[in-house]
């Protein structure tokens, strides 16, 4: 017998407190995709072709999802604050875990510095090699290509930045921000142009309902650090939307630069191991920070807040539980379908991802197919006696510190003014 129906909306069932806790945990996840996947793409490419990829993927999707969290929380604009706002809420800027302070000296002028880089903390153990890619040949055109969504002439500088000397240099980087007319900006990528064309892209959201209580907008002064509690529960639903989003379009762009350097049959494959790896990481974190029982029930809620299966706008998933399963259904009409992205790869004889999620929230879960046709996959998630051990690919993702990071209250955030 169904106890509950969970048919969408999912982050609106939660409640505002829930919410701020639940919303960096996104991000942070967002940001661990690249761990979940890069290790592949080394294998595959060499380290070379997976700066490439990465290169790529960001420049595709950050452009669209920027301008997305602009609009959605009211401070669009072209000037050096914009910007700054737009990495607080990045999936490729988690708080805390890459930790930006900012100061802004006028409209067009501005540093940020990184106070912890829990990407470089990943990356420094496997040499310099690895660290130039990451914060030369990648931080290059993908900051550029973030700070160009909102102003054209926006160019991004480094100050300094790794390899450390010394090796314990703090802060870990430092960069300015200029504007200047006189910049002549880069053309857009054909990788950027064919994301920008996706369903995700241009996708409705929830609206935001004024009035119960709480920010509903990030309008006004740049702050020190965004405190999710302070924004409005109906805020707090958009933000988790957009930031699901974000992770859709990061994979799009992942997709695209695979797919220039391989056959189809090894994109899929890259594809899924990427998705195993960071699906069953963000169920763990997702089950720990709202304090989720491994039971049936507890399961039923992961799924409905799983990156992977939201926003429901773009994904059509109905999750049941029941006293002895829970029951997925995964719809092929949505426009996730259409775009081809992450769940176009599970299907029937492709669970892994799936079982890696599930366990995520309790080792003794697994999916069994109850059927598949073209319209829908259809899924039980069943309870075995025996534990099953830990995927390859969620052990891979879980190199990164992000995997264990903890987050922590840091008091009431400073407005930034101008100096």
């Amino acid at each position: 017998m169904v106890t509950t129906a969970r048919t969408g909306g999912s982050f609106a069932a939660l409640s505002r407190s829930d919410l701020a806790v639940l919303v960096p945990e996104l991000l942070l996840c967002g940001q661990l995709i690249d761990r979940s996947g890069m290790a592949h793409l080394i294998s595959a490419f060499g380290r070379d072709g997976m700066a490439a990829v990465a290169i790529e993927e960001w420049q595709a999707s950050s452009p669209w999802y920027t301008r997305r969290m602009q609009r959605a929380l009211g401070y669009e604009g072209d000037d050096v604050e914009t910007i700054f706002k737009g990495l607080q809420l990045d999936i490729g800027a988690p708080p805390q875990f890459m930790d930006f302070r900012y100061r802004v000296d006028d409209r067009d002028h501005g540093e940020f510095w990184l106070d912890h880089c829990g990407a470089l903390v990943d990356v420094e153990p496997l040499g310099d090699d690895y660290v130039t890619a990451m914060c030369h040949d990648i931080e290059d055109p993908t900051f550029d290509a973030t700070a160009l969504a909102t102003n054209p002439h926006a160019r991004v500088r480094p100050i300094h930045r790794p390899p450390r000397r010394p090796a314990d240099r703090h802060p870990h980087c430092a960069w300015t921000v200029t504007i200047d007319p006189a910049h002549v900006p880069p053309r857009m990528e054909s990788h950027t142009e064919q994301v920008g064309r996706s369903v995700a892209a241009g996708l409705d959201l929830s609206p935001i309902v004024r009035g119960g209580g709480g920010r509903d907008d990030y309008a006004g002064p740049l702050l020190s650090d965004v405190r999710f509690a302070d924004f409005s529960r109906s805020a707090l639903v958009r933000i988790a939307e957009e930031v699901c989003l974000q992770q859709h379009l990061l994979t799009l762009g992942f997709l695209i630069g695979v797919r220039r350097r391989t056959d189809e049959e090894s994109a899929a494959t890259l594809l899924r191991r990427q998705l195993t790896g960071i699906a069953g990481l963000t169920s763990e974190r997702i089950r720990n920070a709202l304090g989720l029982p491994g039971t049936f029930e507890g399961l039923a809620a992961v799924l409905d807040l799983h990156p992977v299966f939201a926003p429901h706008q773009y994904v059509d998933r109905i999750v049941e539980p029941h006293a002895d399963r829970v029951r997925l259904r995964l719809g092929r009409g949505a426009g996730i379908d259409e775009d081809g992205g992450w769940t176009t790869f599970v299907d029937a004889d492709h669970l892994d991802p799936l079982d890696a999620l599930v366990r995520g929230v309790d080792t003794h879960f697994t999916s069994r197919v109850v059927a598949e046709t073209e319209d829908a996959l259809v899924v039980d998630v069943v309870r075995t006696p025996e534990p099953a051990r830990e995927h390859a690919d969620v052990a891979i993702t879980r190199f990164s510190s992000g995997a264990a990071f903890v987050f922590e209250d840091r008091g009431i955030p400073l407005p930034l003014t101008v100096l």
